[in-house]
């Protein structure tokens, strides 16, 4: 089995390299992984200094690890911390952030590059976040008696750690010394098929999203012009092309009584101009923009990344993109300022979607007819808004506190 996972891997990466020249996250993934281990070596070789090691995927799991590391460094500001990310859209974005000391791309998992790696490296602890599951790195670091814990991970039925055939998998999550999960049917799931060291901890993502809602806001005076006449504003956070038939007709119907801020998920020129095609003449982008002139707007159209978080604090209502595709984004940065969420049918991967749709806070639709009835009902009734936005208030309060959990058991280890 290790053998045919490690052809999947290197079919996988062979794959991206003939994707390179035609698709720029491949060429991306490529690029930072060319001459990778002698950069890690050649960068860590002088540092004595005691190491941690933080996995992220992507973005979306740097946030949910994001509190944890902030925490880390606060109990043990002599450890220098060691960030990898999977993906370019991870990688690119947060490259220079200053919470870790040191941060590069992860290399392909394979016994002899797992072995390079920490022994550059040598750390004293890995923290997975969510997924990433890397069947050697995890065995060295086992055979080298280094614990590794996975955190905000969530389990479901179907995947093959719980099937018959899915025993090469178990033996991977039985590497970790513990898992942390999001709910108790994932720590279910896995008690089930006899990996013990497991606890509920809750997603640390909470602990971020409540701590940014409580944060003084940065200071966005072209935004703040846009809204000055405190008109309703919808926050649209991370839309896809996808999820513009379904919003079109809203924004049609809504165009003189909303004010619209829109943060396309991928910041390209086609995603940009398919938004715009949606209200000519009514959007605005967000770098051609001037204070004295936005209001005249209708929409306000983010051409640049890293203010969606604070956007929603302005908001009334908010529609989170992706579900119209391969799964929902990130709706809690919304739920933190209490704002009643609207998304696609693809969401049940996501625990908090699940909860909030159960508490009737999030409205998930089928279609642009089914979107508009569920609008219509919340614009027409304020106090029914006003029930919701305190609902889910109390959720996300309640939720908080996984990175406190969490910090618990890594301070039990002896590093």
């Amino acid at each position: 089995m290790v053998f045919l996972y490690d052809i999947a891997l290197h079919a996988y990466a062979l794959l991206l390299q003939l994707l390179a020249p035609f698709v720029p996250k491949a060429a991306a993934w490529v690029a930072g992984r060319r001459g990778l281990l002698a950069h890690i070596r050649q960068a860590l070789a002088a540092d004595p200094a005691p190491r941690v090691w933080f996995h992220c995927a992507s973005l979306g799991e740097f946030e949910q690890g994001r509190p944890l590391i902030e925490a880390y460094r606060q109990a043990y500001p002599g450890t220098k911390i060691v960030l990898t990310f999977f993906s370019p859209s991870g990688y690119e974005i947060r490259k220079s952030w200053p919470g870790a000391d040191y941060i590069f791309y992860l290399p392909l998992d394979s016994r002899r590059n797992a072995r390079a790696f920490l022994n550059a490296v040598q750390p004293r602890l890995a923290v997975f976040v969510k997924y990433e599951f890397w069947y050697h790195f995890l065995a060295q670091m086992r055979g080298r008696g280094i614990p590794s814990i996975v955190v905000s991970a969530i389990f479901r039925p179907e995947q093959v750690f719980f099937k018959p055939w899915g025993g090469f998998f178990r033996r991977i999550l039985a590497s970790f010394a513990h898992i942390f999960t999001q709910n108790e049917d994932s720590a279910q799931l896995l008690r089930g098929i006899g990996i013990g060291q497991v606890s509920v901890a809750g997603d640390t993502r909470f602990d971020t999203v409540a701590a940014t809602a409580a944060t003084p806001p940065r200071s966005l005076p072209i935004v703040e012009a846009f809204v000055a006449d405190q008109a309703p504003v919808l926050v649209v956070g991370s839309s896809w092309p996808e999820d513009l038939p379904a919003l079109r007709p809203l924004l049609q119907r809504y165009h003189q009584q909303l004010r619209v801020l829109v943060a396309p998920h991928e910041i390209t020129e086609a995603n940009l101009q398919l938004v715009e095609q949606a209200l000519p003449g009514q959007v605005v982008r967000y770098s051609q923009a001037q204070a004295a002139t936005v209001a005249q707007a209708r929409v306000l159209l983010f051409d640049n990344v890293g203010l969606l978080s604070q956007l929603y604090r302005f908001g009334k209502y908010a529609y989170i993109g992706g579900a119209f595709g391969k799964g929902l984004h990130n709706t809690l940065e919304a739920a933190a300022f209490g704002l009643p969420l609207f998304f696609g049918p693809t969401y049940s991967k996501f625990q908090e979607a699940v909860d909030l749709v159960k508490l009737r806070c999030a409205f998930p639709v089928q279609n642009a007819a089914e979107l508009e009835t569920a609008f219509a009902r919340l614009w027409q009734d304020e106090a029914l808004r006003l029930r919701l936005q305190d609902t889910m208030l109390d959720y996300v309060h309640g939720q908080a506190g996984a990175t406190t959990r969490i910090m618990r058991e890594i301070m039990s280890y002896k590093l």
